[in-house]
């Protein structure tokens, strides 16, 4: 099917950014959130990102001005009527995704391809709660997606061929790279990063070497642009939790389950880049 018109639900870190490249891909963007005022919050984000690239002659006052014309905040899904194509970026918790992609399969039109953007979640189950399984698929974005070209294509056993083709043209389409992967937990990145991430963690709990060691050990002798803490810190470290739960239960190896330091920054409130405290502290 030919994609006009793309539905982004939730406006935080991805989802803006999701929206914000769609825009100036050319293509019509509608992005809620269920407050109104992270909607605006978001929003702002990507008119703050963009003015920078005027700022630094990176974008056009003339192209800044297109994108933006073709970025709409809505006030409810209720306004995907007529998007060709919906991805979620919510919270990655399974039940809250479920009864979203419920929501989306009764009020899109008929043909629509709806996307999770999930990064470890069952893909199969948010399919079926859509009442439309052949259309669902997976469109994982890397964070930051204004940055990271990478995107991980998720078909479920449900998924059509003509779904899979559709999201490989339109993810051709915004200049990202993909690879393809069927439906598992974790999928091919968070599957091999989370437990290089946990030994990470109970390196530094047990003494071993400071944060900063590590993440300069493996920028420089494994040739990593981040470490893997202050990774962590990006991706959030609630959201560590959330992908580990998923990937511990449905594989139930101990590599899979979340470090205790982990669970003891979280629920102090320190989750990363996000909070301003993880592993490392941010201004």
């Amino acid at each position: 099917m030919t994609i006009q018109e793309v539905g982004v639900v939730g406006c935080g870190i991805m989802g803006a950014g999701i929206a914000q490249i769609c825009a100036a891909h050319g293509y019509r963007v509608r992005v809620t959130e269920e407050d109104p005022e992270q909607l605006e919050k978001g929003l702002s984000r990507i008119r703050r990102r963009l003015s920078r690239d005027v700022e630094r002659r990176r974008l056009s006052r003339e192209r800044l001005d297109r994108i933006l014309s073709r970025l709409h905040g809505a006030s409810s899904m209720e306004e995907f009527t007529n998007s060709d194509l919906v991805i979620e970026a919510v919270i990655e918790d399974l039940p809250v995704k479920k009864d979203l992609f419920e929501k989306l399969g009764q009020i899109c039109k008929a043909d629509s391809i709806l996307a999770s953007n999930t990064s470890s979640l069952s893909l199969s189950e948010m399919a079926a709660s859509s009442g439309r399984p052949e259309q669902v698929i997976g469109i994982h974005f890397f964070n930051p997606p204004t940055v990271l070209p990478l995107v991980e294509v998720i078909s479920s056993e449900s998924t059509s061929q003509e779904t899979i083709d559709s999201a490989m043209s339109f993810c051709d389409s915004i200049d990202r790279l993909t690879v393809r992967v069927k439906d598992s937990p974790g999928f091919i990145v968070n599957r091999l990063l989370v437990p290089f991430i946990f030994d990470s963690i109970q390196m530094l709990d047990g003494g071993i070497a400071t944060a900063e060691d590590i993440d300069q050990a493996c920028k420089v002798g494994l040739n990593h642009a981040l470490g893997p803490l202050a990774t962590a810190d990006l991706v959030g470290l609630d959201t560590m939790i959330h992908i580990s739960e998923a990937m511990f239960e449905e594989y139930g190896e101990p590599r899979f389950k979340a470090p205790t330091m982990l669970r003891r920054l979280v629920s102090l409130g320190h989750l990363g880049r996000k909070s301003g405290r993880g592993f490392f502290e941010y201004n």
